[in-house]
């Protein structure tokens, strides 16, 4: 039911949309950029975002360096990536504008908060003249607000401060939105007054920014039409938005709990895991324990100490703390203990791009250890899917005595998109059989099957052991410096990872089982390559896509699958690791899109390059 208010103005039906907000670190874009997107999918829409926050921590205010930014992009029917270009771009400052607009989709519509464009802040945005007046943004529908000076008016009733007033104008912004695109007011007043609970002051204020927003959208005239977009169809459950970092913090509670083991997580905060230590801690009462350490070597020794008493062991870090956590990581697969490690991977090398993303650590995934070191490589394809690899991550580990490696990137863990919970009973028993007596206990004898050895704790009488980094003997455990055992050991180790691939999904092929070009993909990029190949499919493109969410072991038929296209493209956030590691292990020449830009792929990105693929393979059979 549309509102009465709304009778006059014309509604126009989308399928999707794409926002941008946009403005200083400090006007709280993140905020409510998360709030939009929570109404969105409240109200039935599908939604995936990208937040994409300064890399410099306290940027001059006004400046480039100081512009965040939120992207939603929210519709009817599926959606794997927060959208190419925004069609609606909010700009609180001229740094935002000069910032986000060049990919702004073409005819599309900027709201600037015209206050902010001062000879002060367009020359701190490099701008000779202000770009409202001089003709550059001839090509879009500038909507010229008034954005401080009314919000000010709006909340000045409120009794805050001067300063406390401005900053609710992000509120202003939000509802400006609210009415282009028809979404309710309610469950956000409702939100707000949960949120400011002790400080009314402020609930009153931003809430009377909110409708000044909404009510300055209806009635001013400068919107000639707002749009709706319609409830997608979603199958029956109970959904919740979730960021990739949140899920992995939630896959860990619920893989703990069907293991029936207490959860110990160490971490030493670093962008951008920190968030899972953060989710974490607000879960003690489902037997959680996590540990801010000092430094990331403590924090992975820390977790180690946890899994060999008994607990589910994990840490979390980003590429620098992994270069960190090397040596214990060796020391973990030495010990075959069940340590989970979780890498939200970002642009690098060295302190790099802090807030920006990158598939930059999957040859240090690998083989970034000394010796003979293998372990478990996984990595999720989107933000919810980090919810099902977290746990999976957990039953490997648990079921084979090994450490997994989880490699998400700052695109998964900020990034958010609906999660339909699961019922608990509904997820596999993660427990683990502890039948061994003391007669037949040996530290290092194997599971036929697994090959892992027991998961003893310590304290259980009769099984005394030690464990460490030394070598081992073969079924005792006692230290050994013999060579043929040595390689025994390496052998029995490199076995049971790969023996993991009998216990994992095959490859799935989307689209032809064989043909002209296959498009692999891993991690993040699993969204642009989906919806590029789903394009050309649905114009009769024969393209084929596989993603691989496990990368050490691959999936056991992955070898019978290449040969069968006369093409491989495999497009990665990094310089072409994965296609590498395929093209010496399989023999095939799959071929590399590389993007090293701290961004995301854009789907029109890959569907070029897979039509420019496709159009010179019939060139050159033209030419024969």
């Amino acid at each position: 039911m549309i509102d009465s208010h709304f009778a006059s103005q014309r509604f126009v039906q989308v399928r999707n949309a794409v926002v941008r907000l946009a403005g200083d670190s400090g006007d709280g874009m993140q905020l409510v950029g998360s709030q939009f997107a929570d109404i969105s999918s409240l109200v039935g829409n599908i939604i995936c975002t990208r937040p994409d926050y300064p890399s410099e921590i306290r940027a001059p205010t006004g400046t480039l360096a100081g512009v965040s930014g939120f992207q939603l992009n929210f519709g009817d029917d599926t959606i794997t990536t927060p959208g190419d270009s925004p069609f609606v771009l909010v700009a609180m400052n001229p740094a935002a504008l000069k910032v986000n607009v060049s990919e702004l989709e073409p005819g599309g519509i900027i709201i600037a908060n015209e206050d902010e464009f001062t000879a002060g802040n367009l020359e701190k945005a490099g701008y000779d003249a202000s770009p409202l007046d001089d003709g550059s943004l001839d090509g879009y529908r500038v909507i010229r607000v008034a954005m401080t000076r009314m919000n000010d008016e709006a909340v000045k009733h409120t009794g805050l401060p001067k300063g406390q007033r401005a900053r609710c104008k992000n509120f202003f912004a939000l509802g400006i939105l609210m009415w282009l695109y028809d979404r309710p007011l309610q469950p956000l007043l409702e939100w707000l007054m949960k949120k400011f609970a002790k400080n009314p002051s402020v609930m009153a204020a931003n809430g009377a920014s909110l409708r000044a927003g909404r009510n300055f959208a209806n009635t001013a005239e400068l919107f000639q039409v707002h749009y709706h977009v319609a409830q997608a169809s979603l199958p029956a459950g109970r959904y919740r938005r979730v960021t990739g970092n949140e899920a992995i913090a939630l896959g860990l509670v619920a893989a703990a709990h069907r293991a029936r083991r207490p959860l110990v997580y160490a971490s030493y905060p670093i962008t951008p895991a920190s968030e899972i230590l953060h989710e974490l801690s607000n879960h003690k009462v489902f037997d959680v324990r996590v540990i801010q350490a000092e430094d990331e070597i403590a924090a992975c020794c820390a977790a180690i100490g946890a899994s060999f008493a008994g607990a589910i062991g994990a840490t979390g870090t980003s590429g620098p703390g992994l270069a960190l956590k090397a040596e214990s990581l060796g020391l973990a697969v030495m010990a075959e203990l069940p340590l989970v490690v979780f890498d939200v991977q970002r642009a690098g090398p060295s302190t790099g791009l802090p807030t920006k993303t990158e598939q930059s650590d999957l040859y240090l995934a690998m083989y970034g250890r000394h010796g003979d070191c293998p372990l478990v490589v996984l990595a999720p394809a989107t933000p919810a899917d980090c919810f099902q690899m977290s746990f999976e991550a957990v039953r490997l580990a648990t079921k084979y005595m090994t450490p997994v490696l989880l490699l998400s990137d700052s695109f998964l863990a900020n990034g958010a998109e609906p999660f339909r919970i699961p019922a608990s009973e509904s997820l596999p028993d993660l427990t683990v059989a502890s039948d061994i007596s003391p007669a037949d206990f040996a530290p290092y004898r194997r599971d036929g099957t697994t090959l892992a050895r027991p998961w003893v704790v310590p304290g259980m009488k009769g099984m005394e052991h030690r464990i460490g980094g030394l070598e081992k003997e073969d079924v005792s455990g006692l230290v050994s410096y013999d060579g043929p055992n040595h390689g025994r050991m390496v052998d029995l180790r490199e076995s049971k990872i790969q023996g993991i691939a009998e216990d994992i999904p095959p490859a799935e092929i989307d689209g032809p089982d064989q043909g002209d070009l296959l498009v692999i993909g891993w991690g993040s990029t699993y969204g642009a390559i989906a919806g590029a190949v789903s394009e050309l499919q649905s114009q009769g493109v024969a393209v084929a896509h596989l993603h691989l969410r496990y990368l050490n072991p691959l999936p056991r038929n992955l070898g019978e699958i290449l040969p069968r296209f006369g093409r491989i493209l495999i497009p990665e956030n990094n310089r072409g690791h994965l296609r590498t590691i395929l093209n010496a292990r399989f023999g095939v020449r799959a071929e590399g899109f590389s993007k090293v830009e701290g961004r995301p792929f854009l789907v029109r990105e890959v569907r070029e390059r897979i039509q420019q693929l496709l159009n010179g393979e019939k060139n050159a059979a033209n030419v024969k």
